[in-house]
This record gives structure tokens, sequence and C-alpha cells, in this order.
């Protein structure tokens, strides 16, 4: 691709894809399944205007996708931009030198093109095309019984997909739920009953009518007790729109 320009786009996105399922089971009844149909047709048919990176390329479409989901950080040392991939491979983006976002770290979307030659320090170095940063996180502070009224218990589900993860010390979930006036809804994690226990609060300030769509949101996992070394369970608790609902990630302390 030549002449490309690199991309920055919103900190918080939404995304559907159509082979997606929602975790444990689905939403709703028939009245649900029509508004999911409606709602991806919808999107879908908007998805191929809204991502976009290369100036004079009208053909390569690949480059409009993510093929990666990222930690964004900054050597400490060199002041260089880095994106952490999972928890061991590091990608040096040759075509970036210094992040947007000063020290702060970010869970972000990215469509890269892995370079030959040197990298350095780090396990590859790739040509980026863009990158879309997601709200990040850090665990809410925890009001016990008063959770609920705190942060809100409006119904979401989690969606079973690439970038529901955890990973490089981040829980990363796309959730699904109803948006319709514009309203911003808010979206917190707080620590549950037991030490490696998260769960999900979600808050639509009354906007609980409208489209089926999805969103990204990470949260740094850093105030959890350190695993030593070892992998556990990690489980994630949530209100779903046919009760509450839990699924378990395999999780270890970031080094």
């Amino acid at each position: 691709m030549q002449n490309s320009s690199l991309s920055f786009h919103s900190s918080f996105i939404f995304i559907i894809n159509i082979h997606t399922v929602v975790i444990s089971s689905k939403i709703g009844g028939s009245k649900m399944k029509r508004l999911f149909f409606y709602a991806f047709s919808f999107i879908v048919a908007l998805s191929s205007l809204y991502l976009y990176s290369c100036d004079n390329d009208d053909t390569d479409y690949s480059v409009r996708y993510p093929n990666a989901l990222v930690t964004i950080k900054t050597n400490s040392s060199t002041g260089q931009v880095y994106f952490q991939l999972d928890d061991s491979t590091t990608i040096l983006p040759v075509n970036i030198d210094k992040s947007l976002y000063g020290k702060k770290e970010l869970r972000a979307l990215t469509n890269f093109k892995v370079q030959e030659g040197q990298s350095g320090h780090y396990s590859k170095s790739a040509y980026v095309n863009w990158v879309d940063t997601i709200l990040t996180k850090n665990i809410a502070q925890s009001f016990g019984d008063k959770n609920n009224e705190k942060y809100g218990n409006d119904a979401i589900e989690i969606v079973k997909d690439w970038t529901t993860v955890v990973e490089d010390g981040y829980l990363t979930l796309r959730f699904r739920t109803y948006f319709g006036n514009r309203t911003k809804h808010a979206i917190n994690l707080v620590k549950g009953d037991k030490p490696y226990e998260v769960v999900l609060h979600h808050n639509a300030f009354g906007d609980t009518r409208g489209f089926v769509r999805d969103g990204l949101v990470a949260f740094s996992l850093k105030d959890l007790p350190d695993t030593q070394g070892k992998t556990v369970d990690l489980t994630l608790k949530w209100q779903s729109f046919s009760g509450m609902k839990s699924v378990k990630f395999k999780y270890t302390t970031r080094k």
C-alpha cells in the first residue's frame, strides 16, 4: 500500500459481527430476535463506511477491519511507543515514534502489517494502518450492598468474541445492550466476594429502548491479588436480560 496515512479514531466504538453469540444464552424471544436482525442489517450496512485508513487504496478492504487487540505502551527508557499483543508478544510500530496519549496505557483495536527486518528488543515490527482506542478503566471502588445503587444494575450481555478476553493484565469485554436516545451509559467493574471474582455494573440512565448495539470496554486488573505466577480462574458476573450470569477466564497477574 502506498501513500497511506495513519488514522486514529475515537476512544469508544460500536461493532457488530453477525456471527458472534451471547455467552450462556440468548437475550430474549422472537421480538428480540427481530430486533437483532434489524440491528445487524442496519449496522452491517454502515460498517463499511466507518473504519478506513488508506487514502489511495479503495480495493484493499482488509485494512478497514481490526486484526489485533493490543495494549498501547511507552518504553520508559526511550519514549518509544509499542504494542503489547498478548502476554508475551510485543510489536514495534515502524511508522509511529510517540504515543498520542503520553505514558497512559490504553487497550486498542488496530490494523497492522508485520514487517521484515530489525525489531530490536521487541518480538516483531509492523506498519500500523490505524489505531482505535478502547475505553480503558480501573476497577471501581466497591460499596458492598450499595453497588447496584451506585453503579447501576441495568441488563447487559457479554458477547463471546475474540475481543472478549483476559490478557496482559486487562479484562476486555465486548458487550451488548439497547441504545436509543444517545444517552451516555456507564460501565464499571467492582470486586466480588471472592479474591478473583469481579462484577460488571451497567447504568443505562433510562436509555433501555432502541437499537441493540455492541460496545467495547477494558478494565485493568492490577488491583486484584497477585497470583504469584500461577494461573487462576477469574469469574466475571453480570446482570443479563435473563438474570445473573457468570463466566470464567484464565488469569495470571502481569509481570
